[in-house]
């Protein structure tokens, strides 16, 4: 028996997704999932590029702004929340649209993810004090020793990913690379994943010009509002492109043009990491796209290899 298919429009941050995705849910009787790890927040509209009410008006959508920004909310809890929301989207006889550029979220729902023991106080505690006075180096060091597998993909620049692999063999006694490999999950659905292709240099300009967009529909003014609430980039929902540099520069760290600048550039190493996670899944189909090129063009071709 064949397994119900979702479609899944995945790739970097100024790709077009959004509109993609609005485009093919009305034409395929869709609803829109939003794998976007910071869409899922309320207040951080303009800086996570989040639809336009009128956008949403259009499609239904799941999983935008749905908590407040100091609320924990992950990958592992994602996954769970929205295969129960693509079984309500299958029982309403319409599309599940999986769309984000967030490589975790994206895996937690199309291969799901490890979910290991709970946490444990003693050793998550012991763990964070030491996080604290020997620093992240260390704890990597250590991890590395143990696991090398995770350390790969734990970098020193990560401390909260080293912290749970840690936590995880001193709980279980076994490498969390090894608990991975050893997991088993049978599938529900068959997911058809696309990205859009830009040449990188049609993909940085469009970066750009979405930045300069943001800051003209008052991207400032939303972080300041944010600030007002009481939040800041302590917060790992606000530590995040964008947000952080605005908050540099309203705390006098660096003028305004160089805060424009560090959004820019930080944004398009961020598209560039994106690529890299996108690129190493051979399950994408990647629609070639240049600026001569339109978005229902490219929803149409998409349209078609997905009922092939």
């Amino acid at each position: 028996m064949s397994l119900p298919k979702i479609l899944a429009i995945v790739g970097p941050t100024g790709s077009g997704k959004t509109s993609l995705s609005i485009i093919l849910a009305e034409r395929m009787h869709g609803e829109i999932i939003s794998a976007d790890s910071r869409q899922i927040y309320k207040h951080l509209d303009i800086g996570t590029a989040k639809p336009t009410a009128q956008e949403l008006q259009r499609v239904p959508h799941h999983f935008i702004g749905m908590f407040e920004p100091s609320e924990e909310y992950n990958a592992g809890m994602f996954g769970k929340d929205a295969r129960i929301t693509i079984k309500q989207i299958f029982a309403r006889k319409k599309l599940p649209l999986l769309v984000g550029g967030s490589g975790l979220y994206l895996k937690a729902v199309i291969d799901g993810l490890f979910e290991g023991p709970g946490k444990d106080p003693e050793i998550r505690t012991r763990l964070e004090e030491r996080l604290t006075h020997e620093g992240a180096k260390a704890l990597f060091e250590e991890l590395k020793k143990i696991d090398p597998v995770s350390a790969a993909n734990a970098p020193p620049t990560k401390p909260r990913r080293i912290i749970r692999a840690l936590e995880v063999y001193y709980i279980t006694g076994q490498p969390i690379s090894q608990l991975h490999a050893e997991q088993r999950n049978e599938p529900e659905f068959d997911t058809v994943q696309f990205a859009l292709a830009w040449d990188r240099k049609a993909l940085y300009a469009r970066i750009n010009q979405r930045v300069d967009t943001m800051i003209t529909m008052g991207l400032v003014d939303e972080v300041k509002g944010l600030g007002e609430q009481g939040y800041d980039i302590a917060l790992n929902a606000l530590n995040t492109v964008g947000y952080k540099e605005v908050f540099n520069y309203l705390d006098g760290v660096y003028d305004y043009e160089e805060m424009v600048r560090l959004i820019k550039q930080n944004t398009r190493r961020f598209a560039k990491r994106q690529l890299t996670w996108f690129r190493a899944d051979k399950k994408i189909q990647w629609i070639a796209m240049h600026e001569g090129k339109s978005l229902d063009e490219a929803a149409e071709e998409i349209r078609k290899r997905f009922f092939q």
